[in-house]
C-alpha cells in the first residue's frame, strides 16, 4: 500500500514555483518602474485652481512672505491656506473690480471659503510636520521648489518615503540658517562648501533626524 505523505496537488508546486521566481523580476522591474514614475509621486500636478493666484506675481515680483498667507507653518504641522480675509486685506483696494478676483469677493460676502484645490497631499498615514522643518533651517525651495518663479504652483518634487529619508540621513545640503528659510534666492556664501556649511549648522542647532517608522507613520 502506498503511503502519500502529501496530496497530489502538491506534485505542481514545483511548476508553480518556477513561474513565480521566473516572472519575479518582472514583476518588481514594473514595480519600481510604476512606483517611481511622476504618474505615482504626482510630480507636476498642477490642479486647476478657483482663483487663478499668482505665486510669480505675489511671492516674486512683490516679494510677499510666505508666512503672510501660510501663516502657521512656524507654530503647527498644517501649513494654513489662507482666509478669504487675507486676500481682502489688499484686494478691498488693489483690482476691485477683476473678473478674477471675482470667487474672493463672492466668498467675502458669503462667508463660505474660497474652494482651493491642495497640491502637495501626503497621505493619510503620513504625519509631516511643518514647523519642524521650517524651525530648523529647512527652506521651503527644498520642498516646494521656486514657487516664487510658479504662475501656477505645482508639485516639483516625489515627496516619497525615499526622498523623505534621503535628507533625514544627509540633511546638510538642505540646511540654511532658520531666518532664511522663506528667502527663495538665498545662496550658500561665496566660497563656503555647501556640505561643511550644512555640518556646522547641523552641528551649532543640535539637529539629528529621525529616520525609525512612527516619526512619519502614528
Amino acid at each position: 500500500m502506498t503511503l502519500f505523505v502529501f496530496p497530489r496537488w502538491a506534485n505542481k508546486t514545483r511548476a508553480l514555483a518556477g513561474v513565480i521566481l521566473g516572472s519575479a523580476p518582472l514583476y518588481l522591474t514594473g514595480l519600481v518602474w510604476y512606483g517611481f514614475s511622476p504618474k505615482t509621486t504626482d510630480v507636476g500636478y498642477e490642479p486647476k485652481q478657483p482663483v487663478p493666484y499668482s505665486h510669480a506675481l505675489h511671492a516674486g515680483q512683490l516679494g510677499m512672505d510666505c508666512r503672510y498667507c501660510h501663516n502657521t507653518v512656524e507654530q503647527a504641522a498644517h501649513a494654513a491656506i489662507p482666509p478669504t480675509a487675507t486676500c481682502m486685506n489688499c484686494h478691498s483696494h488693489v483690482h476691485t473690480k477683476s473678473d478674477k478676483l471675482q470667487p474672493v469677493r463672492d466668498s467675502w460676502e458669503s462667508g463660505d471659503p474660497v474652494e482651493w484645490v491642495k497640491v502637495h497631499d501626503l497621505p493619510d498615514y503620513v504625519y509631516f510636520n511643518h514647523s519642524a522643518h521650517v524651525t530648523r533651517g529647512v527652506g521651503c525651495v527644498t520642498c516646494h521648489g521656486r514657487v516664487d518663479e510658479m504662475e501656477e504652483v505645482y508639485q516639483k518634487e516625489p515627496l516619497s518615503m525615499s526622498w523623505c529619508l534621503t535628507c533625514h540621513r544627509n540633511p546638510e545640503p538642505n540646511l540654511r540658517p532658520p531666518e532664511q528659510v522663506t528667502n527663495m534666492t538665498w545662496a550658500h556664501p561665496d566660497g563656503v562648501d555647501p556640505i561643511e556649511y550644512g555640518k556646522a549648522l547641523r552641528e551649532k542647532n543640535n539637529l539629528n533626524p529621525p529616520t525609525d517608522c512612527s516619526t512619519c507613520h502614528r
